[in-house]
C-alpha cells in the first residue's frame, strides 16, 4: 500500500509540473485591460463597457489574430479601478489562444459584478496595472496596459510620472478615451496616459460605440500593427493610421 501511495504521489507530481510548465510557456503579449469604474460610469455605461469586452474576445477575427502571432498565445486580465484604494481584479490571468478559449475569457468578463465606485484615480490604476503584471504566469514578448475611461484624474500620484515609470520598466500604455462627458479628455489622454514602444490612442465619442472602438484598438494591440516607440510629436500621427486600419473616422490634431 505504501508504494502505491509513493505512485499516486509522483504521478500527481509530475502531472502538476507539466501543468504548471505548460502554462508558463512564454506568449506574445501579457494583456492589462484596465477598466474605469468611477462614480461618472453610471450602471448603463458600466454595462455597455462590460459587454463591450466580452463581445470583442466572442469576435472570432480577433481570436483567428490572436493565434496568427508568433507564439499563438497571449495572456489577459481585467482590472478595474476608481479610487486610491479601489483597484480590483475581476477577471484574473487567463491564457487565450483560440476561439474556444476567447469565449471562456468572454464568459468569465460577462459573470463578472461591478467592483466599485469613486474617485478617479489614474495613477493608482497604473501602478495596480503593473503589479498584476509582475504577477503574470507567463513570460510575455511584450506587457500592455490598455487602459480606458471617460474622466481625468481628480485624485492620486501624477498621472505622467507613473506613466513613464511603467514605460521605463518597459511597459506599453494604450488608451481608448471615452468623450461622453468630457470633450477635451483625448488631449488629457495623449499627454499624460499613453506612453512606450507603440502606444496609441482611441477614442469612443460616447459609451454606445465603446464596443468598436474596443474591438479595433484590441485588434491592433494584439498584432502589433503600431510603430515602436514614435517621439511623443508623432504619437497624434500613429492614431490615425490606427483609425484608418480599422476603419473609423480619423482623430483632429491638436497643438502639442
Amino acid at each position: 500500500m505504501r508504494q502505491v501511495n509513493r505512485f499516486i504521489l509522483s504521478f500527481a507530481a509530475l502531472f502538476l509540473a507539466g501543468g504548471a510548465s505548460a502554462f508558463a510557456q512564454p506568449v506574445d503579449v501579457a494583456l492589462v485591460m484596465a477598466v474605469d469604474v468611477s462614480e461618472s460610469v453610471d450602471e448603463g455605461e458600466y454595462l455597455l463597457q462590460h459587454d463591450g469586452i466580452a463581445r470583442a474576445f466572442e469576435d472570432p477575427v480577433l481570436a483567428a489574430t490572436i493565434a496568427a502571432g508568433r507564439r499563438g498565445t497571449i495572456e489577459v486580465a481585467v482590472l478595474e479601478w476608481s479610487d486610491r484604494d479601489k483597484q480590483v481584479v475581476t477577471v484574473d490571468w487567463t491564457l487565450i489562444g483560440d476561439a474556444a478559449s476567447a469565449a471562456a475569457f468572454a464568459r468569465k468578463v460577462r459573470e463578472s459584478q461591478r467592483s466599485s465606485n469613486g474617485l478617479t484615480a489614474i495613477g493608482d490604476a497604473l501602478l495596480a496595472a503593473r503589479a498584476l503584471l509582475d504577477s503574470a504566469p507567463a513570460q510575455a514578448d511584450r506587457k500592455l496596459v490598455d487602459l480606458s475611461g471617460d474622466g481625468m484624474a481628480n485624485i492620486g500620484p501624477p498621472v505622467r510620472e507613473t506613466r513613464d515609470a511603467l514605460v521605463a520598466d518597459g511597459i506599453t500604455i494604450n488608451g481608448l478615451a471615452i468623450l461622453a462627458s468630457e470633450p477635451w479628455l483625448e488631449s488629457y489622454y495623449d499627454e499624460y496616459v499613453i506612453g512606450g514602444a507603440g502606444a496609441f490612442l482611441l477614442r469612443a465619442e460616447d459609451f454606445s460605440s465603446f464596443a468598436t472602438a474596443m474591438h479595433n484598438k484590441l485588434l491592433g494591440e494584439i498584432a502589433g500593427l503600431m510603430p515602436a516607440a514614435p517621439p511623443r510629436g508623432e504619437r497624434r500621427q500613429a492614431a490615425q493610421i490606427q483609425y484608418v486600419l480599422s476603419g473609423a473616422k480619423p482623430l483632429k490634431p491638436t497643438d502639442e
